[in-house]
């Protein structure tokens, strides 16, 4: 066995083939897991590159694989087997693929020509065409691979097979190395190039296990799988800081002092940060680190810049360091308790900690930490206000037209840098004037116009989470009770949050109790879902009211009229009938309040036409499978009794079988066993004793990524 850490460019710089197995399973990598944080890092070092061509820079390691000798003739063409890694590898051949059919097409025919020998044998080597490429994957996808493989650039994706997991990797790598190399445009091209040349070729490193023929890959293969806990961020550092203070101070009492209350189950619990779980003190250091420096610093990145930072930049002893990460840590805390907070009156910054909480943006936690730093001169209360209402309006504008977060870390991280070179005591004019004047796709503020033409059409119900809506429904109550007047409010408190129901007012099942006027029957299913046509209930009230007729005694509006105490609902009870008509006004108006909650300045406009990319894609039990949801060859049972005995099998690519038939996905397989169309993400339990539904699997999917999904499967029939 033979280990060595290699760049691509060693790797596949000579002749050879890799075969994928046939008994692996096939390729499952996605966009939201894998191919984007591998480009995030790839962009990542070629900009480093560009700021600094000629400095030393670090490599990023981008995990290991086992390849194995198979014995050949002397003279035929080396191979080897891919005992573990063959996502990774395929992924590196469709990548540079991509990049090469980019470069070509742009003119930078150097760093092609450069590119290209990684990805194709020379021909003198070949002694046939299925020896042309360097990697081989399955039977199942080798089709695929070739064809977009062999597409000659400019390639025409939608001539290629659909929905294929590899093509729409080549498709996405494509797009993203385009879009980054225009953005100097033209002239900067080749100088672009050249930096992802150098970052693809030589920036990237494996870990590579060869093994000889006649070693025990399985054994190996099981040994380096085997699982170990791994030391988080927070216990390296901890050990780094207290090294540092060993026999300068009494280390125990330090420690009592300043570090013993990170050992406990809240800086214990495992939070969400980016795709990944960490314990809540790693996710706290890594944005003390952001507001301190105002870079954006990856978690796999804290325990090295916090080295790094204490040593060159803090400019104080450890123990003054210490002090002020416990001091931050405080404020941390503080923050996090208040917008967990359900009922009651809240302060400014408990009410923007609940709504960006819900919005699961992590990257607002530096701004604050920022902002409220102890150890530095206090922002006054007017302009930490503004600094809040400013960034809670840019981010909720963006929500509602539904932009996208991809960039929030890089663009908060800039922020603070902006910020750092300020007077703080106007730091909320400064924040609200440098969103307003961001012109990228990733950075703008919406103005108006767009909030209204988007929200005003668009079927929340359906294209905004859950737990957003509520928060949105949640706000709108709290303006009906004045509490977004200057002059304050007079009402007793706002409403609670997270805890009541969405209802709709015409229920999704309209047809027994609400007469079809003269609005066609699908504009009528779409203004359902509209902002107009949802409210707010306790779950009980919800239970009771659901799916009935507006009008008579048991209808929903006395069942409002006679039990619901909110703004909103008084509002809607004044209305004898709810028709179509209604539902527009009433959209038209909560749109007015929805930008009266979240303002921008007076006659404020983006500058940015915003390109509305619709529909948004599909989240497939394949995308589960790669983020470790749900593992291949899962048993789906019915959650209908007559149809439980008729299991099926999640097949490793995402296809579901049933009776020995395969099908595309949940939907067509539960539509075989039922016999009529039937949403199969609903039908299906991946645990019928716990109830837990695929589904359930989809929105934790969903939810840990922030994946924007365009998903018109209806999904039970309780509103929720």
């Amino acid at each position: 066995m033979d280990t060595q850490v290699k760049t691509p460019q060693l790797i596949f710089m000579q002749p050879q083939r890799l075969l994928v197995p046939l008994f692996q399973r096939p390729y499952v990598w996605n966009e939201d897991i894998q191919w984007e944080p591998l480009w995030d890092d790839i962009e990542r070092l070629a900009e480093r590159w560009l700021a600094q061509p000629q400095g030393k820079h670090q490599p990023h390691f981008l995990g290991a694989v086992v390849l194995q000798q198979i014995a050949h003739q002397t003279g035929q063409m080396q191979q080897r087997t891919i005992i573990d890694g063959q996502q990774r590898l395929t992924t590196l051949q469709l990548l540079f693929d991509a990049l090469h059919a980019e470069l070509t097409e742009l003119g930078a025919s150097q760093a092609a020509l450069r590119i290209k020998p990684l990805i194709e044998n020379d021909q003198a080597y070949c002694s046939n065409e299925g020896e042309k490429f360097k990697v081989s994957p399955t039977n199942r996808d080798r089709p695929h691979f070739n064809q977009v493989m062999g597409a000659q650039p400019p390639i025409s994706y939608d001539a290629l097979a659909k929905g294929e997991r590899m093509i729409q990797a080549h498709r996405f790598f494509a797009s993203c190395a385009r879009k980054w190399l225009e953005l100097d445009g033209p002239d900067g091209v080749q100088r672009r190039a050249n930096a992802l040349d150098i970052v693809v070729r030589d920036l990237l490193q494996l870990v590579v296990i060869d093994l000889a023929a006649d070693e025990n890959a399985q054994e190996i293969f099981e040994t380096l799988n085997a699982r170990g806990e791994k030391l988080t961020a927070a216990d390296l550092i901890k050990n780094f800081v207290f090294q540092r203070l060993a026999g300068q101070v009494d280390v125990e009492a330090v420690y009592e002092q300043h570090w013993k209350s990170f050992e406990n189950t809240f800086w214990e619990e495992e939070v969400s940060s980016g795709r990944q779980l960490y314990p809540r003190s790693a996710v706290f250091l890594n944005h003390w680190l952001i507001a301190e420096t105002g870079e954006e610093i990856v978690a796999r990145k804290v325990f090295e810049r916090f080295k790094r930072y204490a040593d060159h930049d803090a400019g104080v002893p450890m123990l003054e360091l210490l002090k002020r990460i416990s001091a931050s840590a405080r404020v941390y805390k503080d923050f996090l308790d208040s917008a967990a907070e359900k009922t009651g009156l809240m302060t400014p910054l408990a009410l923007f900690g609940y709504r960006t909480s819900v919005l699961e943006s992590e990257v607002v936690k530096p701004l604050v930490l920022y902002l409220l730093d102890p150890n530095r001169t206090k922002v006054p209360q007017d302009q930490f206000e503004r600094a809040l209402n400013s960034i809670e309006s840019w981010m909720v504008r963006r929500m509602l037209v539904r932009e996208t977060t991809k960039n929030y870390n890089k663009i908060v991280a800039d922020l603070i840098a902006e910020m750092r070179k300020q007077d703080r005591q106007s730091l909320g004019d400064f924040i609200a004037q440098y969103l307003q004047e961001q012109r990228s796709e990733s950075s703008y503020l919406p103005d108006d116009d767009e909030v209204q033409n988007e929200l005003g059409e668009l079927m929340v119900y359906r294209r905004l989470k859950r737990g957003r809506l509520r928060m949105v429904l949640e706000a709108l109550e709290d303006h009906f009770r004045g509490f977004n007047d200057p002059k304050g409010s007079y009402a007793e408190g706002r409403v609670a949050r997270s805890s009541l129901a969405i209802e709709h007012i015409m229920p999704r099942r309209w047809s027994a109790h609400w007469p079809v006027g003269e609005t066609p029957e699908p504009e009528r299913d779409r203004l359902v879902h509209t902002l107009g046509n949802l409210t707010l209930l306790n779950g009980k009230l919800n239970s009771k009211v659901s799916n009935g007729p507006w009008q008579g005694v048991s209808g929903k509006r006395e069942g409002l009229k006679g039990h619901s105490v909110l703004k909103l609902n008084a509002r809607i009870v004044e209305n004898e009938t709810w028709p179509e008509a209604t539902i527009v006004a009433r959209t038209k108006e909560l749109v007015r309040s929805v930008l009266a909650i979240w303002p921008v300045p007076p006659g404020y406009k983006s500058e940015f036409q915003s390109e509305r990319r619709r529909p948004h894609r599909k989240v497939e039990l394949a995308d589960l499978i790669a983020g470790n949801e749900i593992a291949p060859f899962a048993t789906l049972t019915p959650s209908q009794k007559k149809h439980s005995h008729r299991t099926a099998k999640v097949l490793a690519d995402g296809r579901v079988e049933v009776d020995g038939k395969s099908f595309a996905g949940p939907t067509e397989a539960a539509s075989y066993i039922r016999g009529k169309r039937t949403g199969g993400w609903w039908f299906f339990f991946v645990d019928p004793e716990k109830k837990t539904k695929l589904k359930h699997l989809k929105q934790q999917y969903v939810e840990k990524l922030s994946v924007d999904i365009d998903d018109d499967e209806e999904d039970g029939d309780e509103d929720e």
